[in-house]
């Protein structure tokens, strides 16, 4: 797949100073940026709080679409939700993604790192009061044996109110990543209507997975998952991107704000079709990159 990107642009991008992001009158989309990670992720948790007690005093319900990773936002809302005695009883949650065996078999639901939706019940579901917690009927997966039911429900809601998600080096959210196959191409705008499927992870996300996760042993990451399509998450009203994870999302952060749509990083395409994209990081992520190596990359 040929690059869409202009490599001039990318390095021009990647030095531009983190202080420089937030109100960039070039941004595609809003950037909150905060000298901690926690403080991200505490601003992020009250984000989620305002949109449900809002929503719940409208006598509305509120449709999100949730990743089981980042989690550190989920203290914060499931403290706020507990102590306040805020009811989820409207709020309908789309996850992700989950993980799939090599012969694109779900893992068993326990918390382990092979099953995200264990995690979530662990760390999530499970730490919320039962009399506030969001019904079982309303906590819908993408699932192997029905791989429509989860679209087919978002369009019987109406679409989705926000997109809560973290974003991987290469622009994937969810497990949503770039086509690569030498022998067929997909257009933004096919992409852009892709439907709940399931996908073998690229080899970086491999790479990228065993790394974070495993001190490098791919052999411990899954190498396929059943995930949402664009189709679904691209009905929102607002996505809130979360990335803090330093070096390895530096660039991504700025393809995001200055890209115009390309599969190459699927994630530019949110800008284009949401009214609202809301990029939240750390001072650390935003930092450029290599400026030295991308001064001389430029001068070639």
């Amino acid at each position: 797949m040929a690059n869409r990107i202009d490599k001039k642009d990318l390095f021009r991008w990647c030095s531009i100073p983190a202080e420089n992001l937030v109100d960039h009158p070039e941004s595609k989309v809003k950037v909150r940026m905060y000298d901690e990670k926690s403080e991200v992720f505490r601003r992020i948790a009250d984000l989620m709080v305002e949109e449900v007690k809002q929503k719940n005093q409208q006598g509305m319900p509120t449709r999100w679409v949730l990743p089981a990773g980042p989690l550190d936002q989920y203290l914060y809302f499931i403290e706020r939700v507990n102590r306040e005695k805020i009811s989820l009883r409207n709020l309908w949650v789309f996850h992700m993604d989950d993980f799939l065996d090599w012969q694109s078999r779900p893992f068993p639901v326990v918390d382990t790192y092979e099953s995200l939706e264990g995690t979530m019940l662990h760390r999530f579901y499970e730490k919320i009061d039962p009399e506030l917690n969001v019904p079982l009927e309303q906590r819908v997966w993408p699932r192997v044996s029905d791989l429509d039911y989860l679209d087919n429900k978002v369009n019987e809601l109406g679409g989705i109110d926000t997109v809560w998600a973290g974003v991987g080096y290469k622009g994937l959210v969810a497990f949503c990543e770039a086509p690569r196959s030498p022998y067929y191409s997909i257009t933004e705008e096919e992409y852009a209507q892709s439907k709940t499927r399931v996908v073998h992870l690229n080899e970086d996300t491999l790479v990228a997975l065993s790394q974070r996760s495993w001190g490098g042993l791919s052999e411990g990451v899954p190498p396929m998952a059943v995930t949402i399509g664009f189709k679904s998450m691209l009905t929102a009203k607002r996505a809130v991107f979360m990335i803090t994870t330093g070096d390895w999302k530096k660039t991504i952060i700025r393809i995001i704000m200055f890209s115009e749509p390309t599969v190459e990083y699927p994630v530019t395409l949110f800008p284009q079709h949401i009214p609202e994209v809301i990029l939240f990081c750390d001072k650390n992520t935003a930092q450029p990159p290599n400026r030295g190596q991308s001064k001389l990359i430029m001068e070639e």
